[in-house]
């Protein structure tokens, strides 16, 4: 199963020589900060007679992965002092059904955000179900109206998963202006989203290349590259000869790959062979530890914003 990694409570590997100048980025430890920096926020807020955010989600059926990331939404919902709320519908749910799910919770004055969990049984149409969504409650960031906005630089809600990149190159300091940054993958989720942030002045301000299974000589252009965003869903897909020395490298990938001695029975793998290209590297995400924890931190991040609109 391929997907973001939104589970964050795994260890994070550590195998790097001592002394080889690279720095692992802890999405974790990073995302704790934050949700403890908007604890705050929300405590001043409730203090002065404002309404506690409250984001909704969404979950229809039992995929295993969206299960986790909606506990995991739900808990990062108590750290932040949010109000959640989880609306859980069986597979066999009506397209309308969900349609009239989402148009209620539209006009609900009290839910500041809401998301529908992806992916959704096939007999619904997911970007009917995106579209139906009021965009000033969208925190996922997926309505084309919220889409567009970002394409353009005005004020929106960007989408989890890119917004906690910026978040960590900008916690990390780690310079983007100028350099070349290359994106593997073009998914409306991560690599469109990506390219279009780190090519716009005020987010990364960086020379962009999007590359994907059909690109020809990807190899040499992830050698140019001075940050590479893995997001291609191919387990050690990035190798260290793809790589040059002191390259940032974010590996957004996940995939479930069976392992017999974890209790869960298996073990998430980025799209980067972790220990022979962070040997190269200056910056590097690990997984799991990285980039999950961010997008649902990111998350957080929008809810907020949008109970900071309501409560204005």
């Amino acid at each position: 199963m391929n997907n973001v990694d939104n589970q964050g409570n795994a260890s994070t590997p550590l195998s790097l020589r001592e002394g080889s100048g690279v720095r692992l980025i802890d999405g974790k430890a990073t995302a704790t900060q934050i949700k403890a920096e908007i604890a705050e926020k929300v405590k001043k807020i409730v203090e002065n007679g404002g309404k506690r955010p409250h984001l909704a989600a969404v979950l229809v059926g039992h995929d295993g992965g969206s299960e986790t990331y909606v506990k995991n939404k739900v808990i990062a919902c108590e750290q932040c002092g949010f109000q959640s709320t989880l609306i859980r519908y069986e597979a066999d749910i009506t397209e309308e059904e969900l349609l009239a799910c989402v148009d209620k919770l539209n006009k609900d004055e009290d839910v500041d955000g809401f998301i529908v969990q992806l992916p959704l049984p096939k007999h619904i149409d997911e970007q009917k179900i995106i579209e139906a969504i009021d965009y000033r409650k969208d925190v996922d960031g997926f309505h084309p109206i919220n889409v567009g906005r970002m394409a353009i630089g005005l004020p929106c809600f960007i989408s989890a998963t890119p917004l906690g990149i910026l978040t960590l190159l900008k916690h990390y300091q780690i310079e983007t202006s100028g350099k070349k940054c290359v994106i593997l993958g073009r998914s409306n989720i991560v690599g469109k989203p990506m390219a279009q942030l780190m090519m716009q002045k005020q987010f990364g301000d960086a020379t962009v290349t999007v590359c994907h299974s059909h690109s020809k000589d990807l190899k040499k252009e992830c050698l140019e590259a001075d940050i590479i965003i893995a997001a291609i869903g191919k387990p050690n897909f990035v190798t260290a000869d793809m790589v040059k020395e002191g390259a940032v490298v974010i590996d957004v990938g996940t995939t479930r790959v069976p392992d017999a001695s974890r209790k869960s029975g298996f073990r998430l793998n980025g799209d980067v062979k972790f220990d022979e290209v962070a040997e190269k590297c200056s910056y590097i995400t690990p997984v799991p530890g990285g980039v999950g924890p961010m997008t649902i931190c990111s998350l957080m991040m929008n809810t907020l914003k949008a109970g900071e609109e309501d409560n204005a």
